[in-house]
């Protein structure tokens, strides 16, 4: 056992944050199913040093709940900025320090793609993460996002106009990824990485105001919670707990009705027979004709799938409309012989190879 765990008669009390953290890793690793071997994503910060410091006490132990635990850590560094390249390194070294094994060091290319520097980047970390998931065997890949992240991305859902999924923010355990601190405030990130005598990096872009979610940390947040009082963080981070409810019974049944609804008479082709969609709830019509365009690799924006819609109630043009992703949907016409009133023509989806 190491000597951070070893018990003696003059051992300080456990600090109340760094036992709320374990705890929260231990409650998301239920949630999750108890995988036996985890990886943590670590920038050096505090909050993903808190986790890493909170997952390599059980992985220490060999075990969490009762259920044998390996834990590693990858580091990845964007190469956004020339102090990177020493902050992974030192991290990597204070991982290893905590018990953790292994811990990678990946350096990743940034790609431009036109989604702003955040989305750029976030899409380069996680496919890192996947990656090294993959190489290693590990089940689960943990993050440190906080209730304070999740309060943030639910505000920022709300300035671009955002729907019922992206308003449920983050789930604690979704797909390959876990987020125990979803419950805990980046204050008490702060505190564990005090209480284990650990230095996080502060990163300056989280101040930095050319990024939308910096300003949100340190302009937007705490004018909101001086203006109107305290409680505005965990309020947001309720709305997404309620909202993701909602989202995810409202995707479960629009998945049950497409999977009902889609024909495939050829690769590349989905058919929705528009008189069964024009007739659903409004809610569950948008994610089903969403469902048709994701199948067949496109991204459904909102304004196209309101062109799609269109094509429903049988006025003006029959498409095709464009949705991006390379994917056209056009509306048949009806059969000749149909009874007026009693047939709409089928929605037609169609995957186009990209040149």
């Amino acid at each position: 056992m190491s000597s951070r765990d070893a018990a003696s008669p003059s051992r300080r009390r456990l600090n109340p944050a760094v036992g709320r953290a374990r705890n929260a890793v231990k409650d998301a690793l239920e949630e999750a199913g108890w995988p036996s071997r985890v990886l943590v994503g670590c920038s050096g910060g505090a909050d993903s040093l808190a986790l890493a410091a909170a997952v390599a006490h059980f992985a220490r132990r060999g075990e969490v709940g009762g259920h044998p635990l390996e834990a590693g850590a990858v580091v990845v560094d964007h190469g956004l900025q020339e102090a990177t390249a020493e902050v992974a390194r030192t991290t990597a070294g204070l991982l290893l320090e905590l018990g953790l094994s292994p811990v990678r060091v990946v350096a990743v290319e940034v790609r431009r793609s036109g989604e702003g520097p955040e989305a750029e980047a976030r899409t380069a970390r996680l496919a890192a993460l996947e990656a090294e998931a993959n190489a290693w065997g590990a089940q689960r890949v943990l993050l440190g996002h906080t209730l304070d992240d999740q309060a943030e991305q639910v505000l920022l859902g709300l300035a671009r106009g955002s729907g019922t999924r992206s308003l449920g923010g983050m789930r604690r355990v979704r797909e390959l990824y876990v987020r125990p601190f979803l419950g805990l405030r980046r204050a008490d990130t702060v505190e564990v990485c005090a209480a284990e005598g650990l230095e996080p990096w502060f990163d300056p872009t989280n101040s930095d105001p050319r990024y939308m979610r910096s300003r949100v940390r340190t302009g937007i947040m705490p004018f909101l919670e001086s203006e109107l009082g305290p409680g505005v963080t965990e309020g947001l981070a309720r709305t997404a707990a309620i909202l993701g409810r909602d989202a995810d019974y409202l995707d479960s049944e629009a998945g049950r009705v497409y999977g009902s609804l889609a024909e495939r008479a050829e690769p590349g082709t989905v058919f929705l027979p528009g008189r069964e969609v024009r007739a659903l709830p409004a809610a569950i019509r948008s994610r089903v004709l969403a469902l048709a365009v994701v199948e067949l690799g496109g991204q459904p924006t909102f304004e196209r799938l309101a062109a799609v819609e269109r094509l429903l109630d049988r006025r003006g043009s029959a498409g095709p409309i464009e949705v991006p992703g390379h994917v056209s949907v056009r509306r048949q016409p009806r059969r000749k012989d149909a009874a007026p009133g009693t047939e709409y023509g089928k929605l037609v989806f169609v995957s186009h190879p990209r040149r």
